[in-house]
């Protein structure tokens, strides 16, 4: 292979056009970074005699005669691969055994991964081209021809020649190119940028790949594209420059496709981080809360969220917003720092809408409300309910949009979206995004109110069942408390009672339905009242027992039940005590001595087949009975034999009044967020029935 210097193979017309293939048949083959060959053309097949099939992936140094240099075919192309827009002379085998001198003109290109070169082989037979050396036509061919914008410009960047391709993409004819610089005649696109990079390649030596032009072009003056541009320096034979050769290819579509799979890769990292972060409670305020906060930054700038006065309040959503809507703002992310959310309303205030109003348009409309280009013509209709809107635009909000909280068809307030980051208005598909997040809080919400409204309910019902007033016998005193489950809990089952029989003694029981809500509460009532009745009949506690057992196999869905029955008899000191299941009560002695009472535990009712069994004691006067339902000692991170012993050593301190015991109990055992629901039942025994 022979390299030939640019001066021989171009005359200076053609050295002013920056090459010399003219108008003869030329093969163009492309290679990889690595010297495989990934294109082989037609005129490459018909030029060598290889299909495609049978060249693809070689390496281009592979088709020289086996008599050449390859070191020196290897050489070129790592020029031509480092941007030096090479030219020369080589010995190629033909397919049908025979040598074939060709010339070629190397030069990279971007590829369409970016980050990598692909080198382009433009080949002719040598003869041929040999003929036509020295025309000023010699580029003609490959520029109406090649798909690639391609323009040559002198050292000053001034155009001297660009190819109809070029011409296409830049919407003007080569006429309003020539002697004119790009600054000149596409300011809409960034010109400069682009001359400071055909400007390093002149200077350094070295082409610029992939350097991105954007904006517009007469040819499509109303929507941006991007092009992907590389520029090699031409030189004489001294290493002098005398210009530029750059090649444009428009990658709108390409780049619109990343950018797209970009923002659907963001979007669905947003709605996964959103469903594990959204509705980690059922309180109205932390759910909203979690909503503003996973939307900002990656959606918006600043977010407010907004829900029915109605609801926040504890109430029934209403009959409806025809009249306009009135708003309490329940979360605002950032809460501090942030010129938007500083100057919207506080957390906690109430906002009252007119119909007319874009917040009641919004609600009652059922779909977002967006302003892709807040501006003074867009913040006119709001103008005249507020001046936030326009104190808003002054402080950069430049796209705002509003979606409704929709949840099982019903309205239950509103989201608010503040972009001021110059990243373009809320697209489509954000809008659609902010749906999704502001669907899965508004379902939280629902749940939240749901819960609410069923937890009221349930321990309206159990309060309404427990015993409003109780009136032991001559020589037993009582005192009793209920603590029910803590808001973020269900109510359960628990209950207690005192029934007074005609023969002086008095029955101590208490309970806990397995289970909670209504449910639970019900079940409850039903046993308590039972129990009352059954009681008075003078039955055994057996078989007491065993007919609360009966009433819960009637229940159209299985319950269980843990039972505690205590007759004391005050004038004796004597007590019948019946298990079920509960945990065993406890007796405080007049001395202090407190002990937990050793009497079979039996299994809960309900579970049927079962026979309970009476154990009975005697008490000192002065003694202490205490009942309890399992609140009172379970607790997730503590052993219950421990927690026995921590109620143990409290009864034993000196003692103070039975309400005063209560309290105490309650302080030390139970922590300020209670899982469950407490009864707790306390007796003395004074002896002077």
């Amino acid at each position: 292979m022979q390299q030939v210097p640019f001066d021989e193979v171009t005359t200076s017309a053609a050295r002013d056009a920056g090459g010399w293939l003219g108008a003869l048949p030329v093969a163009v083959v492309a290679t990889s970074a690595d010297g495989a060959i990934v294109r082989w053309d037609h005129a490459a097949e018909d030029l060598l005699g290889y299909t495609p099939h049978e060249v693809l992936g070689l390496h281009i140094a592979d088709l020289l005669h086996p008599g050449a240099d390859r070191s020196l075919g290897r050489s070129l192309w790592e020029g031509a691969a480092t941007g030096r827009g090479v030219m020369g002379m080589v010995t190629a085998w033909h397919k049908d055994g025979r040598p074939l001198d060709l010339e070629i003109w190397a030069c990279p290109v971007p590829a369409r991964h970016r980050g990598g070169t692909t080198v382009l082989v433009f080949a002719a037979q040598a003869e041929a081209a040999r003929r036509i050396r020295g025309s000023s036509a010699v580029w003609d061919g490959l520029f109406a021809r090649s798909p690639v914008g391609i323009a040559i410009l002198d050292t000053q960047l001034r155009f001297l020649r660009v190819n109809p391709a070029l011409e296409a993409m830049n919407g003007l004819p080569q006429a309003a190119h020539i002697g004119r610089r790009l600054v000149e005649i596409l300011p809409d696109v960034n010109a400069a940028d682009m001359e400071r990079a055909m400007r390093r390649a002149l200077d350094e030596g070295r082409p610029v790949l992939d350097s991105r032009r954007t904006g517009r072009t007469p040819a499509d003056p109303d929507r941006d594209h991007v092009w992907s541009g590389s520029y090699v320096r031409l030189q004489d034979t001294d290493g002098r420059p005398i210009g530029v050769a750059a090649t444009l290819i428009d990658i709108t579509a390409k780049e619109q496709a990343q950018l797209e799979a970009e923002a659907g890769r963001r979007h669905l990292a947003l709605v996964n981080e959103a469903t594990l972060k959204i509705g980690t409670s059922l309180d109205l305020e932390r759910t909203a809360q979690e909503l503003a906060d996973v939307s900002v930054p990656d959606l918006a700038d600043a977010v407010t969220v907004d829900v029915l006065d109605s609801l926040a309040a504890g109430g029934e959503l209403g009959t409806g917003l025809v009249g306009g809507a009135v708003l309490r703002r329940l979360a605002k992310a950032p809460l501090a720092g942030s010129p938007v959310t500083n100057v919207l309303a506080p957390l906690g205030r109430t906002l009252a809408f007119p119909a007319s109003a874009p917040y009641a348009r919004a609600l009652g409309a059922h779909r977002p409300y967006v302003i892709a280009r807040f501006d003074e013509q867009a913040i006119a209709p709001a103008a005249a309910h507020s001046s936030a809107p326009a104190e808003l635009l002054r402080r950069g909000v430049h796209s705002f949009m509003m979606v409704p909280l929709l949840a099982r068809g019903v309205v239950l307030g509103l989201a608010t979206f503040y972009r001021t980051r110059p990243v373009g208005p809320f697209t489509d598909s954000e809008v659609a995004l902010a749906g999704d997040l502001a669907a899965r809080a508004a379902v939280c919400v629902d749940n939240a109110r749901l819960y609410r409204r069923e937890h009221d309910t349930a321990a309206v019902l159990q309060r309404s069942m427990l015993p409003q007033h109780i009136t032991p016998p001559p020589g037993i005193e009582v005192a009793h408390r209920y603590l029910p489950a803590s808001d973020v809990n269900e109510v359960g089952g628990d209950w207690y009672d005192v029934i007074a029989l005609d023969d002086g003694r008095a029955v101590l029981v208490i309970g806990d339905v397995m289970g909670h809500g209504i449910a639970a509460a019900a079940v409850m009532g039903r046993l308590s009242a039972s129990v009352r009745a059954l009681a008075r009949l003078d039955l055994s506690s057996e078989d007491l027992l065993s007919q609360l057992e009966a009433a819960l196999h009637d229940l159209a869905e299985p319950m269980l039940a843990t039972f505690l029955s205590i007759v004391v008899d005050p004038a004796t000191g004597r007590c019948s005590i019946t298990r079920a299941g509960h945990p065993p009560p406890a007796a405080v002695a007049p001395d202090g001595t407190a002990r937990l009472l050793d009497v079979p535990p039996g299994l809960p009712l309900g579970v049927g087949g079962v026979r309970f069994t009476t154990t009975d004691i005697t008490l000192p006067p002065g003694s202490l009975l205490v009942l309890y339902t399992d609140g009172l000692v379970e607790a997730r991170s503590s052993d219950i034999d421990a927690r026995l012993g921590e109620l143990t050593d409290l009864l034993a301190e000196p003692g103070p009044s039975l309400p005063a015991l209560c309290d105490r109990l309650l302080t030390h055992l139970v922590p300020a967020s209670a899982d469950d629901d407490i009864a707790l039942l306390v007796a003395r025994i004074t002896g002077t029935a």
